[in-house]
């Protein structure tokens, strides 16, 4: 991407006006760095910078690996790369689970078309499937190896297995070129033996939504970023009739983001993440003492009556309602919430229960889609180039469009994104660590098992010991 001069200065008159405004923005802050730095480049090239430090002086083109995406002038992408437009016509086969039915159809589209535009010796063949179809579908292609060259996965366990196979490129070469935009805390859930093997292109995470015209009423004008605090606030709702958080309990998926959102808390995404990839056994005394916490929080009427059907559709509204202050759940809220004009809302990370071992920062939740390259691929360096050029393209789009957060670490115009996806992207900004939610890191058999047994969690029919007995008796 050639950038002129002028265009960092703007950056850095924009940046300036946030701070003057808003001096914590730890955004803001980031680009402003960003530009002087690359202001810098620019002045020592003698005008133009390109996106891999410049040549100086513009020059004409698609460009292929610019900053954050998007076509502009300059070939500076395969400066970068080695050169996805040396190759001769190339045709590079892709499958992936976007249906029309599915949110980020458009995304795929539009950034296969601007790929197509950027890279016009690559033809990209993309066939795509329903979700359920796709899974049996790529197992299959994988045990008679006979894969597509680019393909999507689930990262964690299920990418595992074809990379124990043998069947997958590793991306560590090409994900050099890349580092200073797609963080590594983005690729560790595609790590495996410490090498990568797919590329993200949006994730959500878990967070508490705060309703904050509840909260003013009571004396609060932020969130509790205290474990004691909250407790406080809790103690303070429940005396003014109000329950302070909201949990589906009878969908087990809305227990597990409250519990993970406390086991992380608790135990440290580390620690956590061993467990749920079955590098350490669930037979921990700190998984138990979770359970004992949010089993006496419930006891203390601080989460939705367990004795009452609460399904999360009903939840969310009671929470939109006022009925509860609190509500932890997934990003993609975001544009539920965003549709209520009438309520004020905020969010924050749950806050840390022992800081012995864990800290801010870290987060359920984490890119639950990657884009592979198979072993078998006769382009394989130059299909790893295009998956993480597509995944970025992707992230671009799907981000503005409300699909999720962006992995990569774009600066462009997010004007027309919701103010709570921008709020949920910031917060991110500054993430530690990220742990897939439990029953996507797992096998489906020791998902099966850990999702029965955590139905059992919210209601109290087994007890934090009974629990972490259960599953080292089923899993390990």
């Amino acid at each position: 991407r050639q950038i002129r001069k002028e265009e960092y200065e703007d950056a850095i008159e924009s940046c300036e006006a946030v701070l003057d405004i808003d001096e914590d923005n730890k955004r803001a802050k980031k680009l402003l760095d960003e530009a002087k730095e690359e202001l810098a480049k620019a002045s020592s090239n003698g005008g133009a910078s390109s996106g891999d430090g410049g040549n100086g002086g513009a020059s004409s083109g698609n460009s292929g690996d610019g900053g954050n995406g998007g076509a502009s002038s300059g070939n500076t992408g395969d400066a970068r790369i080695g050169g996805l437009n040396t190759y001769d016509k190339i045709t590079l086969r892709m499958w992936c689970n976007v249906p029309e039915s599915d949110s980020r159809r458009h995304a795929y589209e539009a950034a296969i078309d601007e790929m197509s535009k950027m890279y016009p010796n690559v033809t990209i063949e993309w066939e795509t499937f329903e979700a359920y179809a796709y899974k049996t579908r790529i197992k299959s292609a994988v045990a008679a190896n006979e894969m597509p060259d680019i393909f999507c996965s689930a990262p964690c366990a299920f990418l595992g297995d074809f990379v124990d196979a043998g069947r997958v490129y590793c991306l560590d070469n090409a994900y050099l070129k890349y580092k200073v935009e797609l963080p590594e805390t983005m690729m560790q859930a595609s790590a495996y033996n410490g090498k990568y093997y797919g590329v993200p292109y949006i994730f959500n995470s878990v967070v508490m939504f705060a309703n904050m015209d509840v909260l003013k009423s009571i004396g609060y004008s932020k969130i509790p970023s205290t474990f004691e605090d909250l407790l406080e606030c809790c103690a303070t709702l429940k005396e003014r009739g109000i329950t302070p958080f909201g949990c589906a309990g009878d969908e087990t998926w809305c227990v597990s983001e409250n519990l993970e959102s406390m086991f992380i808390k608790y135990m440290g995404a580390d620690e956590l993440n061993k467990i749920f990839l079955g590098r350490a056994t669930w037979n921990n005394t700190e998984v138990s003492s979770v359970i004992e916490t949010f089993q006496a929080m419930i006891g203390l009427g601080y989460f939705s009556d367990p004795n009452t059907r609460n399904y999360n559709d009903d939840v969310r509204t009671g929470f939109m309602n006022g009925e509860y202050a609190f509500y932890i759940g997934g990003t993609w809220n975001c544009a539920w919430l965003a549709l209520d004009y009438d309520t004020n809302y905020s969010m924050a990370e749950f806050p840390v229960i022992d800081s012995n071992r864990s800290k801010k920062g870290e987060y359920i939740g984490g890119p639950s889609e990657v884009l592979s390259v198979a072993a078998s691929c006769s382009h394989a360096d130059a299909a790893a180039d295009y998956a993480f050029l597509l995944a970025r393209e992707i992230c671009k789009v799907a981000y503005v469009d409300g699909c999720g957060l962006p992995a990569w670490k774009l600066s462009y115009d997010d004007a027309s994104v919701n103010p709570l996806t921008i709020q949920a992207a910031e917060l991110m900004f500054d993430a530690s660590g990220f742990v897939l939610y439990g029953d996507t890191s797992m096998n489906e058999d020791d998902a099966s098992c850990y999702l029965q047994e955590l139905s059992k969690i919210y209601a109290s029919t087994i007890n934090g010991k009974e629990f972490i007995e259960r599953m080292a008796r089923e899993i390990r």
